[in-house]
């Protein structure tokens, strides 16, 4: 026997190697699997053949990435499915009024139906509505009742201008008990659904030109 032909082939099975090597630490197919075990077997040392306790273990780790990548796929088919779901029953919501956990809106008809929930009653409720730059055009003061309680902004500012619809205004609540603990629990903004929109890959309700989450409705009404 050839020492040359032995070296060469040697040579042969781990410059294949470590292509397929190269190749699956991005795209390894079952393909590639296979093609690295033929070309082990036909570039081995005659010498010293593969181990078959090597061999079947070999086998066994491409019949579990087999098995990995039907799983793979039926998962991503799986995700796909139930996202079309989501935005099908999402749809329900259009042309429902809801109330959903967020502190912004978008100013429409000159007004922004707000609400906010407390943890128990509270001595002082200070609101502000500030703009989309963060700057207050609003302050005063609101309700302390413990739970839900309602707030609906005009649209005007604290010196009486009137602001005009499409801007978006976000709430923000500081509210304390007469020892000065915080009882704030979480704002809402309320608006009729006018469709949905899903091209992030989550089912969005839009309200005018505000996106929530399906996930924040606290509440809907017909």
């Amino acid at each position: 026997m050839s020492v040359a032909a032995t070296t060469s082939s040697a040579y042969a099975a781990t410059s294949a190697t470590t292509t397929l090597s190269s190749t699956a630490s991005s795209t390894l197919t079952s393909t590639d699997f296979l093609t690295l075990l033929v070309t082990e077997l036909q570039n081995q040392n005659p010498l010293e053949p593969t181990d078959t306790n090597d061999f079947i273990s070999q086998l066994t780790s491409y019949a579990n990435f087999e098995q990995q990548q039907t799983l793979n796929s039926n998962l991503s088919s799986l995700t796909t499915s139930f996202n079309s779901l989501l935005t099908l029953n999402a749809s329900n919501y259009i042309g429902q009024t809801v109330t959903a956990k967020a502190d912004s809106a978008t100013l429409e008809d000159g007004s922004i139906s707000f609400g906010y929930s407390l943890n128990s009653a509270a001595s002082k409720v200070k609101l502000e509505i500030s703009d989309s730059s963060g700057n207050v055009v609003w302050s005063g003061s609101g309700t302390t009742s413990a739970g839900t309680n309602s707030f609906t902004w005009d649209g005007t500012t604290t010196s009486g201008t009137q602001l005009a619809d499409g801007g978006t205004y976000s709430l923000a609540v500081t509210a304390t008990d007469s020892s000065g603990n915080s009882v704030y629990g979480y704002t809402t903004v309320t608006g009729t659904v006018t469709g949905i929109d899903s091209s992030s890959g989550t089912a969005m309700l839009k309200i005018g030109d505000t996106s929530l989450a399906v996930s924040s409705v606290v509440g809907v009404t017909s």
